[in-house]
């Protein structure tokens, strides 16, 4: 089961995405918060997978929270479900670890997909911000502080770039001839050197410290 927390200060609104996630088999609402305050708190209490968080909450605003549940716990999952697009929450909270940012347009099964995706370490980024948010991390070309390959092996190099390409496990397992037994195994390891839980993460981390450059990114 995937545990989720939902962190929004609208009733209606964490009522509504409750009843859309509790009915999937796989999925199980164990709290709700209605400030980031009480996320940071439930988080902790309740170690959700996912933690679908709003923006605008009052006490502590989504970036704030999401910046601490990351920070207590590297491997918790957060995906921003926001009425807002501005550049500067979108580039806050990734730099806070989000690992998606989807806008509250999208329609229900669009954010259960997503759920299922960023809990099994995809990208989620809304098409309408994606290209914009990749550009803003993509460092400008010149020496890097450091080398890829003094923190990776040669393979996770190789399928880190992949992952940049947007390609699935799968399409890296045929481009490497690898399994895709294999491929996890690179991509969980990518996730723990690199202290990341999402794809979106790892790619943000390859566009600062110059890896990759942002022609790469799809």
């Amino acid at each position: 089961m995937i545990k989720i927390l939902i962190a929004d200060d609208h009733a209606v609104v964490r009522e509504g995405t409750r009843r859309l996630l509790d009915q999937e088999d796989d999925m199980e609402v164990v709290a709700e918060a209605s400030d980031g305050d009480e996320a940071v708190l439930l988080a902790t209490r309740y170690k959700p997978d996912v933690t679908i968080m709003d923006i605008s909450m009052p006490r502590l605003d989504g970036i704030e929270a999401t910046r601490q549940i990351k920070a207590l716990y590297p491997e918790m999952v957060v995906l921003i479900l926001s009425a807002y697009d501005d550049d500067q929450f979108v580039f806050s909270l990734l730099e806070a670890g989000a690992a998606g940012y989807l806008l509250k347009s999208i329609h229900g099964q669009e954010l259960i997909d997503a759920v299922r995706a960023v809990y099994a370490g995809e990208s989620v980024l809304h098409p309408s911000i994606a290209r914009k948010v990749l550009s803003k991390f993509a460092r400008t070309p010149g020496k890097v502080e450091e080398e890829p390959d003094e923190v990776l092996s040669k393979r996770e190099v190789e399928v880190l770039k992949l992952v940049t390409k947007g390609l699935s496990n799968k399409e890296i397992a045929d481009e490497l001839c690898l399994s895709i037994r294999t491929v996890q195994g690179h991509v969980g390891n990518i996730f723990n050197k690199l202290r990341v839980s999402s794809r979106t993460e790892a790619v943000v981390h390859a566009l600062k410290k110059g890896w990759v450059a942002l022609d790469d990114v799809v």
